[in-house]
């Protein structure tokens, strides 16, 4: 029969799913703020400016991005290990911050920004900063939102990083509710399923738009 039984257990009797709740939010958010303050820069260097080494350094990136994190699982347990990181949330959102992808993308968008629309901006008398921050950030925008939204969707529903660097249960992510739910208790997990992806949804109907973009422009060859 139809009932509502298993979200009340959820929402009142399962103090642990607040608990989740609130750990993936400290998780998501300080890493989507930390790749807009680290990536979104460092993909405007790499668009506007020749250095020695570029090529190189963005060939390294890419395939740094084709790597699952099981290849580099072992090393990056070694570093946050070395680092006293092991068992905490930084431990988990400090490799998310330098995370490769969003570099990738954005590189892309700046990439694209008509080299006259910088210049007219530099014969005015605006400072890099300034064109960074009038032109480059408003006309990335697209870009930057997509990087959220994939973002948000990869983290909010992450496993193996919680799995292998946290050993404390309290620390868990709301992405390992439902797979310490014990069986026979469809019902449960089923609201646990509805109440997790809720969320996702409306991040996703928020910036669909803007997502279409960034795949656009992601597979665009130079």
């Amino acid at each position: 029969y139809p009932t509502l039984r298993s979200y009340v257990e959820l929402l009142i009797d399962s103090p642990g799913f607040f608990v989740m709740f609130w750990n993936i939010c400290k998780i998501v958010f300080p890493v989507l703020v930390g790749q807009l303050l680290i990536c979104v820069p460092a993909a405007w260097g790499f668009a506007r400016y020749d250095f020695r080494f570029k090529n190189i350094l963005l060939l390294l990136y890419m395939a740094l991005m084709l790597m699952p994190f099981q290849v580099t699982m072992v090393s990056n347990y070694l570093v946050l290990d070395r680092l006293k990181l092991l068992n905490t949330h930084m431990g988990i959102i400090l490799p998310a911050v330098f995370s490769t992808f969003p570099v990738f993308i954005m590189y892309r968008f700046f990439k694209a920004v008509p080299a006259a629309i910088i210049e007219a901006a530099e014969t005015d008398g605006a400072g890099e900063l300034d064109i960074f921050i009038r032109i480059g950030l408003p006309m990335g925008a697209p870009g930057i939102i997509s990087i959220i939204v994939l973002e948000f969707l990869e983290y909010w529903s992450v496993i193996e990083q919680p799995l292998i660097f946290l050993k404390d249960k309290s620390l868990w992510p709301l992405s390992l509710f439902m797979p310490d739910i014990t069986s026979g208790r469809g019902g449960l997990y089923l609201a646990a399923s509805v109440l997790m992806i809720i969320p996702s949804m409306l991040i996703f109907l928020f910036g669909q738009k803007y997502l279409e973009k960034g795949i656009r422009a992601s597979g665009l060859k130079e």
